[in-house]
């Protein structure tokens, strides 16, 4: 079992503030504070460039501690400023002619699905949207049979920002395979929190943020492109990071997914998210699984035993986002409220979820978040919070 005390040892925040908001801001645990602030100290005394060849060991970490946690190879990492850019950087590369389709679940993500209208305006694709099944997670055998000649990607958010479902990623995985479709998978809300295996899922695209369940810092992300389908995508832009000027009239990519990559980034912060990475790895993903789905469990349990207290969450597998509404008083003003209380939560609207939210009739919800370092007591005062 994950080893709670030394997790809230490097918690310094969690005695004085109740944290329930960690899929979106999660608390940075001490060692990645300090590999970070370390960092930083040693930009000012000697300067970014010198700064980063010092740090060159410490920064290219990154690549071997993601290819560990996700199973793949180095080579098949970038690092990026956030998630969306990531997921982007995947997406917008793909070269899409007029009629190709792409299929994806009405769970997706709001700028994932902005995008998917985009290049529906600009260059004629088409979405076809998968149902949900009884569970409300995406129906996997609706969405094979809506695969069509022209489909040229699947689009799935693992664990929708709007509710507490886990989507079948590796089913849908199995489905791509089978039919020779790319599987772009937004992974945002899952690592970290899941133990998560490409090999295993089957995608050949997968994007990620450093700030949520891994606990780095805020403006870090990562992409892992497989090898075996990077060279068929088309960068949407490129600098001297990405390609080599090798000719006045040529240029050349680099090898992998270092092509995804700008030349300008933020070092800090890349240390920091190797450091985060490894202390994840380190209390071992299996476990801060189990600890997460056991503290979430527990958390809907309480909330659906309140009077006027309606739990919302979806899935037949359920993560630890825990999204619910309170009778007589709006998802806007219950966060409001316990923020007075000292205790950190958000809401999620209908703009975050157009599809979703319209088919449940659904206009907000308060999303409370568990992590592993949170406890059963701080989960009991929770619910007295939200009864009160």
């Amino acid at each position: 079992m994950i080893d709670i005390a030394s997790a809230r040892a490097d918690t310094p925040a969690a005695e004085r503030i109740l944290h329930f908001n960690n899929a979106g801001a999660s608390l940075m645990p001490t060692p990645v504070y300090e590999a970070v602030l370390e960092h930083l100290a040693l930009e000012r005394e000697i300067g970014g460039y010198e700064a980063e060849s010092i740090a060159a060991e410490a920064a290219g970490a990154f690549y071997t501690e993601f290819a560990a946690l996700l199973n793949c190879r180095s080579s098949e990492i970038a690092y990026v400023e956030n998630a969306t850019r990531a997921w982007d950087m995947a997406f917008y590369s793909i070269p899409f002619k007029a009629g190709d389709r792409v299929l994806t679940h009405g769970s997706e993500y709001s700028s994932n699905f902005l995008a998917l209208l985009q290049q529906r305006e600009r260059c004629g694709i088409e979405i076809d949207i998968a149902p949900s099944d009884a569970s409300g997670q995406v129906d996997v055998d609706a969405l094979e049979a809506r695969i069509r000649p022209e489909t040229r990607l699947i689009a799935l958010t693992h664990i929708p920002t709007q509710g507490g479902l886990v989507n079948p990623a590796e089913a849908v995985g199995d489905v791509a395979r089978r039919h020779g479709i790319l599987f772009l998978l937004d992974a945002c809300q899952s690592v970290g929190q899941i133990d998560l295996d490409v090999e295993r899922i089957g995608c050949q695209m997968l994007s990620g943020t450093g700030r949520k369940f891994l606990r780095g810092p805020r403006g870090t992300g990562f992409l892992y492109v497989s090898d075996d389908v990077v060279d068929t995508l088309d960068p949407v832009f490129i600098d001297m990071r990405a390609a080599d000027w090798v000719a006045p009239d040529r240029y050349r990519f680099k090898d992998g997914a270092r092509r995804f990559e700008t030349w300008e980034s933020y070092v800090a912060g890349r240390v920091g998210l190797a450091r985060a990475v490894r202390y994840a790895r380190e209390l071992g993903l299996d476990s801060i699984e189990e600890r997460v789905a056991s503290l979430a469990a527990t958390l809907r349990t309480a909330l659906a035993g309140l009077p006027g207290v309606t739990v919302h969450d979806l899935g037949e597998r359920r993560s630890g986002i825990v999204t619910f509404q309170k009778g007589g008083e709006s998802p806007e003003d219950t966060a409001a409220r316990l923020r007075e209380m000292h205790i950190n939560v958000s809401y999620t609207n209908r703009l975050s979820a157009q599809i979703d939210f319209g088919e449940r009739g659904i206009d907000s919800l308060v999303r409370a978040s568990v992590h592993y370092f949170n406890t059963e007591e701080e989960i009991e005062r929770f619910a007295a919070s939200v009864a009160g």
